[in-house]
């Protein structure tokens, strides 16, 4: 068995950091034209695109689902969490981006700009200025989700995990639908030797995104360390 080292998981982080979603930020396509052109509300479009998502073909589930994550809220999160098990990949993974898009977004013009800064600290590998300014999130939105799990992302880099797994849970507590702090608890684990924790962590996470292969290969990697009765990876 191919061993997991910290190393790995700090770049398979990439699933928890949210960069993709952050930076898949797009227009809906034929759907924002016609929210220009019609003279819906914006909540009849929302409620219309949730409509959208029973429906059987895949390509009008996957727009709804794109809408959704540029014009809806942390409302439609959980049937959006739905969409991560559906048959088609496509809408999974237009699923996945719009969760992040969505919370990424705390309704403050300044919070988010202090939430990107850090971000960019973040992966500039300035680690401690990053922590300060998700701290700096966390005090201006106590109740937005995505500035915890900025900063447990950052301490976790920091190699704090303890402070991390902290800010995970309260990620968790305030969007229970949050695979990506589910799957940090996992890396978390991993980082303090704690393989039975991990594996209960990376298991979490595929009740949310059951097509998640990183999470499977932990879960794999992880069963079989826990066979051989080892307790490092």
């Amino acid at each position: 068995m191919r061993r997991i080292s910290l190393k790995t998981t700090a770049g398979i982080a990439l699933i928890w950091v949210g960069v993709l979603g952050w930076l898949g930020a797009h227009a809906a396509g034929a759907w924002a034209d016609q929210d220009k052109k019609s003279g819906r509300q914006p909540r009849e479009r929302i409620m219309e695109a949730l409509e959208r998502l029973k429906d059987t073909d895949p390509e009008k589930r996957r727009i709804a689902v794109e809408f959704l994550g540029r014009k809806g809220d942390m409302s439609v999160v959980k049937p959006l969490a739905r969409a991560l098990a559906d048959t088609d990949e496509s809408v999974r993974k237009e699923a996945e981006k719009s969760m992040w898009l969505i919370w990424l977004r705390s309704g403050d013009q300044e919070t988010d700009r202090i939430l990107f800064l850090g971000m960019e600290l973040m992966t500039d590998g300035r680690l401690h200025d990053s922590i300060n300014a998700f701290t700096r999130v966390i005090e201006r939105a106590p109740e937005f989700a995505e500035g915890y799990n900025k900063r447990a992302t950052a301490l976790y880099l920091a190699g704090r995990f303890k402070e991390s797994l902290e800010d995970c849970d309260v990620t968790l507590r305030l969007n229970p639908h949050h695979f990506g702090a589910l799957f940090g608890k996992g890396l978390n684990y991993i980082g303090l030797n704690d393989l039975s924790s991990a594996l209960d962590a990376f298991r979490d996470t595929l009740n949310v995104v059951p097509y998640s292969q990183s999470a499977r290969q932990y879960i794999q990697a992880i069963e079989e360390r826990l066979k051989t009765k080892g307790t490092e990876l």
